[in-house]
């Protein structure tokens, strides 16, 4: 919650968290890019990364939700 303008310690932590898992996010793009890229593709390892990247996504768009202040039509 914000109180005067300013961030609580519990929002800084939350923004702190959310961009932790963006940075993972992204890196674990890379990860598979490079993988498709080299033609060395393990299928197992592929879904698990995957995976992965779609459960951070979810976290992300969570944390997002609860940070950003509903807007009153």
């Amino acid at each position: 919650m914000k109180t005067g303008g300013t961030m609580t310690e519990q929002d800084n932590n939350k923004q702190h968290k959310l961009e932790l898992l963006k940075i993972e996010h992204r890196d674990l793009d890379d990860i598979i890019e490079k993988l498709i890229a080299s033609g060395n593709i393990d299928q197992l390892q592929m879904q698990r990364l995957k995976k992965r990247k779609l459960l951070l996504k979810d976290l992300i768009l969570g944390i997002e939700s609860n940070t950003i202040p509903d807007i009153i039509a």
